[in-house]
């Protein structure tokens, strides 16, 4: 999985080590959960599908999720991205600060 993103003119491939459907499922076996713990939000046969990345979720159903599993959705998108990299993912938070930063001061937030 991987995005080409464009900033101040270069442009940029950011590549997801791991995932959303493994960060999903890590997320998920870390907090001890089967997936018929997720039955208010989703099925069983759904949470598979997310976790063998034959399905995406929407937002709303990302943050449903994230809700039984005890994240914020920006933790289980960052494992998506940086993996168990703490160094890429602390790059990957800074350089989000730093454009949420940037878009506070241009008045657009």
């Amino acid at each position: 999985m991987s995005c080409h993103l464009g900033f101040y003119g270069e442009t940029k491939l950011v590549t997801a080590k791991h995932s959303l459907a493994t960060a999903i499922r890590t997320v998920r076996k870390a907090r001890g959960l089967s997936q018929e713990a997720f039955s208010d939000v989703s099925s069983r046969t759904y949470m598979s599908t997310l976790e063998r990345d034959l399905k995406s979720p929407t937002i709303h159903k990302l943050t449903e999720l994230c809700e039984v599993m005890e994240v914020h959705p920006l933790t289980l998108l960052t494992l998506a991205y940086a993996g168990d990299d703490t160094h890429k993912a602390d790059e990957l938070l800074a350089l989000v600060q730093q454009e949420l930063k940037e878009i506070a001061e241009n008045g657009l937030a």
